[in-house]
């Protein structure tokens, strides 16, 4: 089932990604010059004029640390301008795929967290994207589908890969954490998922609710960096593990966000491969556009 699709957010890594999957559909693909979430009046308008079938919302305020100073202005976006868009969805009668994050967890867990586990966020990222996740879900009870992920890296903007690919011809040896755990997530994958589901939800198939976009397996950052390296020819050893502790930030990073994949396989539907797969199958053209200089992606 195809149906009519809006974008928003379609200026970020992951947004360019969903649109490019949905090319050749009917589809409209909006970044935050052309539709500014925080603006009610503008997205109710849009949607209103629109009538898509299938609203994906990947813009967000993503700057984890700055968010610590600065919650009034990611809430804004995170927050306020999900729910912005899932009224003017539930007005319009449109399925709503919400991105939202692993940072709603405490990440304190010891086994992967299921789509129903309890949250609780420790930074104000993390309240910032629980706010727009209550939001979807209190406004669409049976048309909000919140896709939570996390680790995301692709060729379209500045990640932890590309900061790998360029430092590695740059530095002989780097430090890199090793006691946070998670999911590295092609873009890629994480965007052919959100179109499946929004293709199942449209058939009736995948019930609205909370889903986890993440890749299968997981790691930490230094085993990521080391198959980087291994991947580019370069001698893994030369990335030596260190603690959090050696690299404080203002928003403390999760230890734990592995997420678990249930409800993928409940509806009849797959979850992303493992990342090793994945970052395989990526990493030539995350080196060709961090040695190109290509830019990070566009406001979301």
């Amino acid at each position: 089932m195809s149906g009519s699709w809006l974008v928003t957010g379609a200026g970020g890594m992951l947004g360019r990604e969903v649109a490019a999957r949905l090319a050749g559909r009917d589809a409209l693909a909006l970044g935050r010059s052309a539709l500014d979430l925080t603006d009610a009046a503008a997205v109710a308008a849009t949607v209103a004029g629109v009538r898509p079938d299938v609203v994906v919302n990947c813009a967000a305020w993503t700057a984890v640390d700055d968010a610590e100073t600065c919650e009034d202005g990611a809430l804004r976006i995170n927050g306020e301008g999900a729910s912005h868009l899932a009224r003017a969805c539930a007005r319009a009668g449109s399925v709503l795929l919400h991105v939202s994050t692993d940072y709603v967890f405490a990440g304190d867990a010891t086994a992967p967290y299921p789509e129903n586990a309890p949250t609780g966020p420790r930074t104000a990222y993390g309240r910032t994207k629980l706010a727009g996740e209550r939001a979807v879900r209190a406004l669409l009870p049976r048309t909000g589908h919140v896709v939570r992920t996390g680790w995301l890296y692709g060729a379209g903007g500045a990640n932890f890969v590309r900061t790998m690919i360029r430092l590695e011809s740059a530095r002989e040896h780097l430090d890199v954490v090793d006691d946070q755990r998670g999911q590295p997530t092609w873009t890629a994958d994480l965007a052919d998922r959100l179109v499946r589901l929004g293709d199942a939800a449209l058939a009736g198939a995948a019930p609205a609710g909370h889903w986890h976009g993440t890749s299968s397996g997981h790691g930490t950052w230094c085993e990521l960096a080391r198959e980087t390296f291994r991947l580019l020819g370069a001698d893994p050893a030369r990335v030596r593990p260190t603690t959090s502790a050696a690299y404080a930030r203002p928003a403390p990073r999760p230890a734990y966000s592995v997420l678990g994949h249930d409800r993928w396989r409940e509806a009849g539907l797959t979850p992303i491969r493992h990342w090793r797969e994945a970052l395989a199958e990526a990493l030539p053209a995350l080196v060709t556009a961090e040695r190109a200089g290509e830019p990070s992606a566009l406001p979301a």
